[in-house]
Parts: C-alpha cells; structure tokens; sequence
C-alpha cells in the first residue's frame, strides 16, 4: 500500500480485480454483515479503485447476493 510517499507493507489482498477497474469481494458467509461493505469500502479506498462488488455465494439465489458499491464518485 502506498499512502502519499509512504509505502507500508499491509496483509490485506483483493479477492479479485477486472480490467483494472472493478474490485470483486468474495464471500460465502450465512448473511452480509456491515464489516462485509465496510471491508470492500477500505479496500477501494486503500487501492484507488472506485467500483467493487460485493459477492456472497452461500446462498440459492446469487443474484441477490451481489452489491455493487462505489467509492469517491460524485
């Protein structure tokens, strides 16, 4: 992680990135708990992506199961 001309060591790692754009969180959790989003928010902020989505597949219907967050659009 860099933070301005810092740069730290940091034990987080992106489930998965696509086209360099768009964080992917996965789970498999009973149900999305709020540490869930903020857990994908840090890891935009922290990695200067904007969009994410947030995946939960323990569940039998997925497409209710995925969020899409956004970080720093105006």
């Amino acid at each position: 992680m860099r933070y301005e001309e810092i740069t730290v060591d940091v034990g987080y790692r992106l489930d998965l990135v696509v086209e360099q754009k768009v964080v992917v969180e996965l789970k498999s959790v009973e149900f999305i708990m709020n540490v869930h989003h903020k857990q994908l928010l840090t890891y935009l902020k922290l990695s200067g992506y904007k969009l994410g989505l947030l995946v939960n597949f323990n569940t039998d219907n997925i497409a209710d199961n995925i969020i899409r967050k956004a970080y720093g659009l105006d």
